[in-house]
């Protein structure tokens, strides 16, 4: 009796180590949860996709904060830009990177309990990509956040006059201006292939650089969120402030690095932020396709992210094109 005894508290704890929740997970997804020690168990395609969560409450629940959060995001990010270039500081890109450094860690903070915290259609790619989340649930993150995006530009033109509106073109993400010249209209701006490289190493280096931590248990354990999240807005920030800076081109916005936030202002405002915009999708799609092959190539134990891949996007590949009925 006391060799069984030993022997279950051994397996308990066996069983506890090997049992890592990730941070990037909703509480509420316990079938995250899987024992990296043993033989993966083998999923449907339906499970590997996440075509249940479609129906679940609690996963639209999760999607409301993100919707609100996206609001939110975008209405603070471009009442910032505004407000920092309209009164007329001496290092507007300085500051604007402190303050948008600062909101964002304390929207993640905030959102992170219901839903992950990702307020970007980036993150949510991204963690699709390499199985923290199913393809399913990133699907409707990232209609929530282009549905917050759109309200938060809404919110934002309802309270700035129409002059600030059409000067700033609602803080959205832009690569040219059309402004007056002395024979007439002159476009300004960047070309549209240093703004598409701008983004692909822009966000690239936001996801290696902060959502890195977060989606390694390890670190992100032994750092903590307020941390890892203060981490995460300080490195945009720095991105956002060497992205309007190193160009010096009047009529680019800079990086944006979050679709959602660029497609608001683009849906309500209109006119040249439609010029380009798919720049603004196309670049960070890129990008977190190089940061998963990243992630593949690595020694697998130096990066835990989602144990057992259940949704990891290769399996998910294989499973759909690969052949049926192999039982090894």
């Amino acid at each position: 009796m006391a060799a069984n005894g030993a022997m279950e508290d051994e397996e308990s704890q066996l069983s506890g180590a090997s049992r890592i929740q990730p941070l990037s997970a909703t509480p509420t997804s316990d079938h995250w949860t899987v024992d990296q020690g043993k033989k993966q168990t083998s999923h449907t395609l339906s499970e590997m996709l996440g075509l249940d969560e479609l129906f679940s409450l609690n996963v639209w629940r999760a999607a409301v904060a993100e919707l609100l959060g996206s609001a939110v995001l975008v209405f603070m990010l471009d009442t910032i830009v505004i407000s920092t270039f309209e009164t007329g500081t001496k290092s507007p890109n300085l500051i604007l990177s402190v303050l948008v450094a600062i909101a964002i860690t304390i929207l993640l903070l905030a959102v992170h309990p219901v839903s992950g915290g990702h307020i970007n259609p980036v993150i949510s790619f991204s963690a699709a990509l390499v199985g923290i989340i199913s393809i399913s649930r990133a699907f409707i993150y990232i209609l929530a956040q282009c549905a917050g995006g759109l309200l938060g530009a809404l919110a934002l033109k309802a309270v700035v006059s129409s002059t600030i509106a059409q000067t700033f073109s609602l803080a959205g993400c832009t690569l040219t201006v059309v402004a007056p010249g002395p024979n007439g209209p002159v476009t300004e701006g960047l070309e549209t292939a240093q703004a598409l490289w701008l983004e692909i190493f822009c966000t690239f280096i936001f996801l290696f650089a902060s959502i890195w931590m977060a989606y390694d248990t390890r670190q992100a354990k032994s750092l903590g969120l307020i941390v890892v999240f203060s981490i995460i807005g300080i490195v945009l920030g720095l991105l956002v402030y060497i992205s309007t800076t190193l160009t010096a081109k009047k009529g680019y916005a800079g990086a944006g690095m979050n679709p959602a936030r660029c497609l608001g202002p683009a849906v309500v405002r209109g006119g040249h932020l439609w010029n380009g915009h798919w720049v603004f999708w196309a670049g960070p799609a890129i990008a977190c396709v190089a940061f998963y092959l990243y992630t593949k190539i690595i020694p697998r134990q130096h990066f835990q992210h989602a144990p057992g891949y259940k949704h990891d996007f290769l399996n998910v590949l294989k499973a759909t094109v690969g052949p049926k009925g192999d039982q090894k």
